[in-house]
C-alpha cells in the first residue's frame, strides 16, 4: 500500500430514533435553517412533519427547498445559494437520498463563493470554505452521508460530473433505519447497485499490499448481496435496512481504502450516460460495470480471480486467471438480474445513437481511471459492448 493520511470529521449518529439528535446538534449551529429535500416522500412517510417540529422546538427559523431532483441540477443549487444568502442561513439540513446530500454539499460551497459554484466541478477553482452542512439520510446507496464527494449535473451543457473538497464533508449526519423503510423495490435496487460498486470500484487498484483492505472489501460484497437478496422482498424489515444502511456509509467513507488508488473509470462512463439520458444511477452502473470488468479482465486476472473465488465461490480448480475471473463477472450480472436490475441500455430505451457524445463528455479531462487507463475509444467500445 502507498502512504496515506485519513480524514473524516462527519459525526454518524446511527440507529433507531436518532432523530432526536437534532435538537442538540442544530442549535450549535445557529438559528436559521434551509430544508433541503425531494419530491415530496419525506412529507408522505411523515419524516417532514417530525423535522420541522423539532427544528420550531429548538427555535429554528426555516426555509425551504424542495424539489431536489434525482440526478441533482445546477440551476436548483444556484436556488439554493441564493437562498443561503438572502435569509442568512446558518445551517442547511438535506434530508433525503444521496441527491439531495449532493446538492446541499454544492450549495454549502457555493453560498462561500463569489463565482459559479460550477467552477469548482470543472475544476477551474476549489473551495475555501462551505457552510455547515447537516444530513438526514432516507435511502441507503450513495455514501454521501459521510464523504465528501457529490455529483451535479449541468443541465444546459448536459453535463454531469463528480467533485470534492475537504470543505464539503457533513458536520452531522443521522441515520435511522426506519426512515428507509419507505423506499419502493426499484430504487432499493439502485442503492444496493450503487454501494457494491463503490466497493468493486475500490478493489480494482494496481497498489501491492492490501489484504486488509481487501478482505474489508470482500466482506461488504458478501453482505450487501446476503442482505440485499433479502430485502428486495421484505423492505421494511428493519434488520436487512440497518445492514443495508450501514454497509452503504462503510462502502465510501474511506475507512475501507485507506492506502490505494482505486478505479472510478465505470462511474465517470455511467455519469455521461445519466447526463444525456436521465436515468437512475444504480441502474446505470448496473448495466455498465460488468461491462467494464470484460473489457478490462487482461489487465490483471488474478485480481479478477480473486473477486471471483472470494466472493462468488468460483471453484478455480483446472481454469486459468481469465476463466475464473470471467465466472465471477458472470456471477455478479447474474445475482444483480435476479434483483431486478437492468442489464443492457435497451433497458432504458437507448441505442446508439448519442454514443459518440457521451463518450466525449466521458474524457472531458482526458483519459480516466486508475486501474487502467481508458480514452475515448475505450468508453465507446463499452458503450457498444453495453447496448
Amino acid at each position: 500500500m502507498h502512504n496515506f493520511q485519513f480524514y473524516n470529521p462527519t459525526k454518524l449518529i446511527f440507529g433507531k430514533g436518532t432523530l432526536e439528535a437534532l435538537k442538540t446538534e442544530v442549535p450549535r449551529y445557529g438559528k436559521n435553517v434551509l430544508l433541503l429535500y425531494g419530491g415530496g416522500s419525506i412529507k408522505r412517510n411523515g419524516l417532514y412533519d417530525k423535522v420541522v417540529t423539532i427544528l420550531k422546538g429548538v427555535g429554528a427559523n426555516i426555509t425551504e427547498l424542495p424539489g431536489v431532483e434525482p440526478n441533482p441540477r445546477l440551476s436548483t443549487v444556484h436556488k439554493g445559494v441564493d437562498l443561503c444568502r438572502s435569509e442568512d442561513i446558518d445551517l442547511i439540513l438535506a434530508v433525503g437520498g444521496g441527491s439531495v446530500l449532493d446538492c446541499g454539499k454544492a450549495i454549502a460551497v457555493g453560498a462561500k463563493y463569489d463565482g459559479d459554484m460550477w467552477d469548482f466541478v470543472e475544476r477551474k477553482a476549489a473551495p475555501q470554505d462551505a457552510l455547515p452542512l447537516g444530513t438526514i439520510l432516507t435511502m441507503a446507496a450513495t455514501g454521501s452521508e459521510m464523504n465528501n464527494g457529490s455529483v451535479i449535473t449541468n443541465e444546459q451543457t448536459e453535463e454531469k460530473m463528480g467533485w470534492g473538497s475537504p470543505h464539503s464533508y457533513p458536520v452531522f449526519s443521522i441515520l435511522d433505519p426506519e426512515h428507509t423503510f419507505s423506499v419502493p423495490r426499484d430504487q432499493t435496487v439502485y442503492g444496493v447497485v450503487d454501494m457494491m460498486t463503490h466497493v468493486l470500484e475500490h478493489y480494482f487498484h494496481n497498489d501491492v499490499n492490501t489484504p486488509v483492505q481487501d478482505r474489508f472489501c470482500e466482506s461488504l460484497l458478501i453482505t450487501m448481496m446476503e442482505a440485499g437478496s433479502k430485502l428486495v422482498d421484505d423492505l421494511e424489515n428493519y434488520e436487512l435496512r440497518e445492514t443495508i444502511l450501514y454497509c452503504g456509509t462503510m462502502a465510501l467513507n474511506g475507512m475501507v481504502s485507506m492506502g490505494f488508488a482505486g478505479d472510478w473509470a465505470t462511474h465517470n462512463i455511467e455519469h455521461a450516460v445519466s447526463a444525456v439520458y436521465d436515468i437512475p444511477h444504480g441502474g446505470g452502473l448496473a448495466i455498465l460495470f460488468p461491462q467494464w470488468m470484460k473489457y478490462n479482465l487482461e489487465t490483471n486476472p488474478e485480481r479478477f480471480k480473486q473477486l471471483a473465488v472470494r466472493v462468488f465461490g468460483v471453484d478455480p480448480s483446472g481454469k486459468s486467471a481469465s476463466e475464473a475471473g470471467q465466472e465471477g463477472i458472470d456471477a455478479l450480472r447474474k445475482f444483480w438480474n435476479s434483483i431486478g436490475a437492468p442489464s443492457r441500455l435497451a433497458d432504458y430505451d437507448i441505442d446508439d445513437s448519442r454514443i459518440d457524445e457521451m463518450a466525449e463528455k466521458a474524457v472531458r479531462f482526458g483519459p480516466f481511471g486508475n486501474f487502467r487507463k481508458l480514452d475515448r475509444e475505450d468508453t465507446v467500445e463499452i458503450y457498444k459492448m453495453s447496448l
